[in-house]
């Protein structure tokens, strides 16, 4: 069973940043984050490969930088410049290089309020 170890939500004013991390206990093809606001769909924040490949949402380009280091299996997520829309529920996500197999983290609570 691979698990997900996420940390690093919380409270910030709109402006502020955080850093969320996640370690997982296998190395995936595809490691990165998830979003969920109250009332909408689960929705990409940003992933990147093994290879370098990144993926981000339009809404969070140049202001959110996804890292990862395929040795400690380890992804982080850099927020700068956070809004109040940003608050949601940010869960860890990996997958396969065949999409055979993808996990999710339990959640960590991000809120972005005055």
């Amino acid at each position: 069973q691979v698990q997900l170890v996420e940390s690093g939500g919380g409270s910030v004013q709109p402006g502020g940043s955080l850093e969320l991390s996640c370690k997982s206990s296998g190395l995936f093809f595809v490691m990165g984050w998830y979003r969920q606001a109250p009332g909408k769909q689960r929705e990409l924040v940003a992933t990147k490969t093994s290879l370098g490949a990144t993926d981000y949402a339009d809404s969070v380009k140049g202001r959110f930088f996804v890292s990862r280091d395929s040795i400690d299996q380890m992804v982080w997520l850099q927020m700068n410049d956070l809004t109040p829309e940003d608050t949601a529920v940010y869960y860890c996500y990996v997958r396969s290089v065949r999409g055979t197999e993808e996990y999710w983290g339990q959640g960590t609570q991000v809120t972005v309020e005055p």
